[in-house]
């Protein structure tokens, strides 16, 4: 199969609103700034394992929510993740709503929550290749 995991997804959003969402995705979801190629508009590039997975783009003048509503039509962008019990502890410290989900049947678990742009942010872990004190 030639997909093998999520590349990188683009957000798009005004040069104010880019403070948050590097906020955002360095402290809540660790994500690190690097490398980013000469782009004609501010942006940022955030790695995880020295892939930029996330790519925020300061292009408009006025955000766009009138014309695509929170996210269009994407639902949500998952992030393979680890260390279920310290990411839920880490979120609370934060004071970050969250909710969780752990999918019946399969040894997967969810956490949700939303970016300062709305868009609907999903952590999967996989419970079996959890060690035990971050299962718990």
């Amino acid at each position: 199969m030639p997909v093998t995991a999520l590349h990188h997804f683009t957000i798009r959003c005004t040069p104010e609103e880019l403070p948050p969402l590097v906020d955002f995705y360095t402290r809540v979801m660790r994500l690190s700034v690097g490398a980013r190629p000469e782009i004609p508009a501010p942006g940022a590039w955030l790695y995880a394992d020295g892939q930029p997975i996330v790519h925020l783009y300061a292009h408009l003048s006025t955000p766009d929510k009138a014309v695509d509503p929170v996210t269009g039509p994407l639902d949500h962008i998952s992030f393979r993740s680890r260390g279920v019990v310290e990411m839920r502890e880490h979120l609370r410290a934060m004071g970050v709503p969250f909710s969780e989900a752990p999918i019946p049947g399969w040894a997967i678990h969810q956490i949700f929550l939303h970016d300062p742009r709305g868009l609907k942010i999903e952590m999967t872990f996989w419970m079996d290749q959890e060690d035990e004190r971050s299962a718990a």
